[in-house]
């Protein structure tokens, strides 16, 4: 939730908690996500708190209420945003909305650094496969070994289908998938 209010924020620079909801929902983050309305308000005030976002107040509602407020990030809420990209990214195992956070926003950094990440990634995937085989012998059959087989196999089939996906990410940004930051996007073609 952190990484996709302040991604959301970053892209548009100032914004008032109704347009980073909007903005979360059109990337339908409220379906595989835990951005709901009353949480996105709540982590704009705690991330303000927490110095991450400056908070300028912009007069009265429309609609007659409190004053509205727009936030944008501080340095330290940038500095925040790239380390949970990076970390994200990088993560052997994050959750499922944290990585797709991450993805959906790694155009915000530079190729060669998600590249790495993504890297890093591939790597402590295969190591953790790896640890985990060690200790099964050669040929075993984990069907015959209960549930403790059927735990392996989930562990082996998440590493395996994990690796193989930052793979393909990783073959298709070599291959310039994406605009990436620094970047310009390639013309138009009449």
């Amino acid at each position: 939730m952190r990484l996709l209010v302040l991604g959301a924020l970053r892209r548009r620079g100032r914004a008032h908690g109704y347009q980073v909801r909007a903005d979360l929902e059109a990337w339908g983050a409220h379906e595989w996500s835990t951005a709901t309305s009353g949480s996105v308000y709540h982590a704009l005030k705690s991330m303000a708190g927490q110095g991450l976002l400056v908070a300028h107040e912009t007069g009265p509602s429309e609609a007659g209420g409190p004053p509205r407020i727009e936030y944008r990030l501080s340095g330290k809420g940038d500095e925040e945003y790239f380390a949970l990209l990076r970390q994200a990214l990088s993560d052997r195992q994050p959750s499922l909305d944290v990585l797709g956070a991450a993805v959906g926003l790694i155009e915000d950094l530079p190729r060669d650094q998600a590249l790495q990440m993504l890297r890093e990634r591939a790597r402590a995937m295969d190591e953790w496969r790896a640890s985990v085989t060690m200790h099964v012998p050669a040929g075993t059959d984990l069907d015959t070994w209960g549930p403790v087989g059927e735990v392996l196999t989930l562990w082996l089939t998440t590493a395996d289908y994990g690796a193989t996906w930052t793979h393909r990410l990783i073959r298709r940004l070599e291959e310039g998938a994406f605009t990436m930051a620094g970047e310009f996007p390639a013309p138009i073609e009449q």
